[in-house]
């Protein structure tokens, strides 16, 4: 198990007093310009953070959770986060929720913060697709697990949803509704979600003997409602507009919805939708949306339990195994997508 860097370590390592290091911490001018620099370079070697919350670790063991999500705009991620609440409040644990935004460096910051406050463990879902700030993260022994991404090595645990199979469930049922010109409101492809999906689509066509070129992608830069918009706005200029839309998650999808009610096209008769997560407004909206509902309340809830229990198994209890918890998507079907062809 990785061991936290403490200010000794550092001390060690630049040869100099931990006093001196405490100085180049709270009191940098106060120390000599070259001993600073070599305090410096053992921090950032070591990967350092100073400990906010030292004196409630002395005491015993942190009681907060860290949940980072891309996006808390999305009533998806709100689900998520109230499943996470839930579990820790009852294992008398609080949740500190930080949004990335889909960016990779307020995940960074946000990681960062995490580790500086020595949070109990943190639920993750990522935005960086190099996993730098993972492996950065990773190296101060703090157990987390990820949210909405499978993980892809035995080093921690992960709770997602099959989206090869959403993206399928999403495709087939507009197949079997007689489209064979669909689009894929997609998002920042650097995303698993955003390609996972993209491949069930196709696997779809490919089972009813469609070739892949039937599913035109419109990619988007963010998974939000403006984006959404914009692609509609994409759709509506082209000479051959496809008569249906796969949206890669809800608010994508009533973006789209809102572009077609503004420019006069009818939905589901002269365009079909269907998006991804089955917030709360899909069905609330002016045509209501069918989607490809995730359990997202489940998978918070579960993805929490898993970080207790990793965190229990380092204090002497059972052994713990990493675990990868896939849960299986459904479509609900509702107006937007019911059209004769």
């Amino acid at each position: 198990m990785a061991q936290s860097v403490g200010i000794k370590d550092v001390a060690r390592a630049a040869g100099v007093s931990v006093g001196t290091v405490s100085n180049v911490i709270n009191r940098p001018d106060s120390v000599a310009t070259e001993t600073r620099a070599r305090v410096q370079s053992a921090i950032d070697r070591l990967g350092y953070v100073r400990s906010e919350s030292a004196r409630q670790l002395r005491a015993g063991r942190s009681r907060i959770m860290g949940l980072l999500v891309l996006d808390m705009g999305n009533p998806f991620f709100v689900d998520v986060a109230r499943g996470a609440e839930r579990a820790a409040r009852d294992a008398g644990l609080g949740v500190m929720v930080c949004n990335s935004a889909q960016h990779v460096s307020e995940e960074a910051e946000y990681l960062a913060l995490f580790a500086e406050q020595r949070v109990r463990g943190v639920l993750l879902t990522p935005t960086d697709a190099t996993g730098r700030n993972i492996a950065s993260f990773r190296r101060h022994g703090i157990p987390f697990v990820l949210v909405d991404r499978v993980a892809e090595g035995a080093t921690e645990c992960s709770v997602s949803v099959d989206d090869v199979a959403g993206g399928a469930l999403a495709v087939h049922h507009l197949v079997e509704g007689g489209h064979r010109s669909i689009a894929y409101v997609s998002g920042p492809p650097g995303l698993n979600q955003v390609r996972d999906r993209r491949t069930g689509a196709l696997n779809a066509l490919a089972e009813a003997g469609l070739p892949p070129d039937v599913l035109r992608e419109v990619p988007t830069e963010r998974l939000d409602v403006a984006a959404g918009r914009d692609a509609g706005a994409r759709l509506l200029g082209l000479a051959d507009r496809p008569t249906a839309v796969f949206c890669a998650n809800d608010l994508l999808a009533l973006g789209v919805l809102q572009a077609m009610y503004a420019a006069g096209v009818t939905v589901p008769d002269d365009l079909a939708i269907v998006g991804y997560d089955d917030i709360e407004f899909a069905a609330a909206a002016a045509v209501p949306l069918t989607s490809v509902r995730q359990p997202a309340v489940t998978m918070g809830a579960l993805a929490a339990e898993l970080l207790l229990e990793e965190t229990e198994a380092r204090d002497g209890a059972a052994p713990h195994q990493h675990r990868r918890v896939v849960l299986q998507p459904e479509l609900v079907v509702r107006r937007s997508s019911l059209t004769p062809r």
